[in-house]
């Protein structure tokens, strides 16, 4: 927030705000354009595209903003971005094309639909903001080689617990500790919740069950947690992480293995903890005088030391990692190369062949993180690639489904950008031992 406010300010001043377009308006994109039109400074909400079209018209009017204006090609777009006016769509490519838009938010929670607007905006040479960890966590390392190409960011957001995790990362290193441990915080984990099971609870906060389902069982922070795998180059210590329960955050210290921990740094959750909803990072300092100084600045006798953040405000804080983006070429979490660790699918219950896969947040699986060189061995099938996937064979509960388990649809990107990030990194992998 520091520095960025008032570089938006200046933006204000000068009467050339950041012009951002978002794609998908519900819940949480509805948060975000009230965020954006009504505080934040020096930043415009220029279009928000929806498949239907009256919710994009909706996130505008709970905003304040009641004249908008309809529009079904680039042109009509570029003349209202021209003319100051809102505009609305139903189709999505048309905010990645126009001129006049610095970035644009995807929100959709979806693999396919988003692998297809985040590289299109990249083409078009607007930065990409994320709030969409499953699409990141299957497909980000080869969305930020194309992003790379283009000379433009593509990112997490803050405000979301990659985003929150990845400030705090950075503030940790800044102060000298060396980050061992990236950790996230949940107050349930069962991994057979289905949106049957979860009706109620996205009824009573106005979510879709499915939404909340992938939060319950797991499939979610898994996603979330191969970002800041893939953003911090940590691994998993094992199959779905540790996940231990505990009463406080700082009780942390003593959870987690110290060999894995200093041998190359740890992703992994805790259940339970207080200050919730928060993240948290392991710092690790074993300078004696800096110990001295920690002892008196009440964060314990060291050499771990808990770092954490009791909250992640998820749309309050996006507008940020937009200005980051476009006004310091700054991404707030992003892949540092190929992944490192992978969102692997687990029967919810015994399945049988001929059987479809209904994806993140359903009723036929669930997903865990893997260490990457882990699931290619085992060639597992990425959760984000689980939905309309038909079963060649019966799966018992619990157990991890191969790619040769499945049959995939025909024809999706996908799959062909998935392929694409296997070989491009497996090439990279090659030239960097060559040399």
């Amino acid at each position: 927030m520091i520095i960025v406010d008032k570089a938006l300010e200046k933006r204000h001043q000068e009467g050339n705000p950041v012009r951002v377009a978002m794609v998908g308006a519900g819940y949480m994109g509805r948060g975000i354009a009230l965020q954006i039109i009504t505080a934040t400074v020096g930043m415009e909400l220029v279009a928000i595209s929806n498949r239907t079209l009256s919710e994009a018209g909706r996130a505008y009017r709970e905003a304040g903003v009641d004249a908008v204006k309809t529009v079904e090609t680039v042109a009509q777009l570029e003349e209202a971005i021209n003319q100051g006016q809102c505009a609305i769509t139903d189709d999505a490519l048309l905010l990645c094309r126009a001129e006049g838009i610095d970035a644009v938010i995807e929100v959709t929670g979806t693999i396919e639909f988003g692998a297809r607007v985040a590289l299109e905006a990249i083409e078009h040479g607007k930065h990409v903001i994320l709030m969409n960890a499953e699409l990141d966590a299957t497909l980000g390392p080869i969305l930020k080689v194309y992003a790379d190409h283009a000379g433009v960011i593509i990112t997490n957001a803050d405000g979301d617990q990659p985003g929150v995790i990845m400030n705090l990362y950075r503030f940790v290193k800044a102060i000298g500790c060396r980050p061992v441990l990236a950790g996230n915080m949940k107050g349930l984990h069962d991994p057979y919740r289905t949106p049957e099971t979860q009706r109620g609870y996205a009824a009573k906060y106005h979510q879709k069950p499915r939404m909340v389902t992938s939060f319950a069982d797991g499939s979610k922070i898994s996603m979330e947690m191969a970002v800041v795998a893939n953003a911090t180059g940590f691994k998993v210590g094992q199959r779905g992480m540790y996940g231990p329960h505990c009463a406080h955050v700082n009780d942390t210290v003593t959870l987690f293995p110290m060999d894995q921990l200093l041998g190359g740094g740890l992703v992994d959750y805790v259940v339970g903890a207080e200050p919730a909803p928060g993240v948290f990072v392991l710092g690790y300092n074993e300078h004696p005088i800096q110990q001295r100084y920690m002892r008196y600045y009440k964060m314990g006798d060291g050499p771990l030391y808990v770092f954490y953040t009791p909250y992640h405000l998820c749309h309050l804080e996006v507008p940020l990692t937009v200005a980051r983006a476009v006004l310091f070429d700054d991404a707030t979490a992003t892949p540092l190369a190929g992944p490192v660790c992978e969102v692997v699918t687990v029967a919810k219950r015994d399945l049988k062949a001929g059987e479809m896969l209904d994806g993140i947040g359903g009723f036929t699986c669930y997903g865990v993180l893997e260490n990457s060189e882990i699931r290619q061995v085992e060639n597992l099938l990425p959760m984000g690639l689980s939905e309309g996937c038909y079963l060649k064979r019966d799966i018992p509960k619990d157990q991890v489904i191969t790619c040769a388990d499945v049959t995939l649809p025909e024809g999706r990107l996908c799959d062909k950008l998935w392929a694409e990030q296997n070989a491009y990194f497996a090439l990279s992998e090659a030239v960097a031992v060559m040399a």
